[in-house]
């Protein structure tokens, strides 16, 4: 199983775009080293020709130039994207949708939960459906019964959604009082070898399904949105917490890092990292610390073989 990581950062990128951060201001005047960094998105292939695009990011062509494998140019008008695999409506993970329009009917993978969103609250389905279409194809989710897929095209790859409790976007009435199918993990295995990704770019909680899912897993791909609750409100850049907005901070007790120090076996990488969080300064003491406790950072094109 080939995965490659399109993007690894929170929503907005990073440098973020109207942000004068130290970390987006360092990384523009060559102050600290760093690497720029786009929306978060990965795509899973067990061929390396045919792939599922999890998450659809605002960068999705930049992302798609930066990635050969899923530009083959087979023909005169071609991709190597057979399906899309949306974990929530988040517009960072979804308005790529949008720029995929040219082709033949979208191949979509979603709860119903964010199918609604996305045929109301930010109606994407509505406008598609004027241009390519969309061919819908539900993800059941359930704590104490597991639902598997396989796309077609991608044989020997199996996808678990796995109810996640972070939050919902702003534009869902479900958004203070998300339920199942709002966010999902992913379990991806590899069903030739066993080898299994837990991926999980939003968490906001580790429920007991959740960390058997991470145990299970040979690797990890998980939430590093922000290093402490407090850090957007302490830059000024916003009055919320880690908490209010459904991602729980690296450090801190009950962080992540506490929780991936439990993991015995897995590899273990943090993606969906915002532009404010000093680990994306690699000479950072927070960098330092991720790597003292075997904690790697995701980045744009980062590759994972499983």
């Amino acid at each position: 199983m080939k995965v490659i990581v399109l993007g690894s950062a929170a929503g907005g990128g990073f440098p973020q775009w109207n942000c004068n951060c130290p970390n987006c201001d360092g990384i523009r005047k060559g102050t600290i080293q760093a690497k720029a960094r786009t929306q978060s998105s990965i795509a899973v292939s067990d061929n390396g020709t045919d792939w599922v695009l999890i998450n659809a990011s605002p960068d999705i062509l930049a992302q798609i130039k930066a990635t050969p494998a899923l530009q083959p140019g087979r023909k005169l008008r071609d991709t190597a994207i057979v399906a899309v695999m949306l974990m929530d409506a988040q517009i960072d993970h979804v308005t790529g949708l949008l720029m995929l329009r040219e082709g033949k009917p979208i191949p979509l993978y979603c709860t119903a939960s964010v199918w609604e969103d996305l045929s109301t609250g930010l109606p994407l389905t509505k406008v598609l459906s004027h241009y390519c279409g969309v061919d819908r194809q539900e993800l059941l989710v359930d704590t104490n019964n597991a639902h598997t897929v396989q796309v077609p095209g991608v044989t020997n790859i199996s996808f678990t959604a796995l109810p996640l409790k972070s939050k919902a976007p702003p534009y869902s009435p479900r958004r203070n009082a998300p339920g199942p199918g709002d966010n999902v993990g992913l379990l991806i295995e590899n069903t030739v070898n066993g080898k299994k990704l837990f991926y999980a770019p939003g968490l906001g909680e580790i429920e007991p399904h959740i960390m058997n899912a991470m145990r299970e897993a040979d690797c990890v791909l998980v939430d590093g949105t922000l290093w402490t609750d407090d850090e957007m409100i302490r830059l000024g850049l916003s009055k919320k917490t880690s908490a209010d907005m459904g991602h729980l901070p690296q450090s801190g007790p009950g962080g992540m890092i506490e929780i991936l120090d439990a993991l015995e076996s897995p590899r273990k990488i943090l993606i969906h990292i915002n532009n404010s969080n000093p680990i994306l300064n690699e000479n950072s003491d927070e960098a330092a610390m991720l790597a003292r406790h075997d904690i790697e950072i995701a980045f744009d094109g980062m590759e994972i073989n499983l």
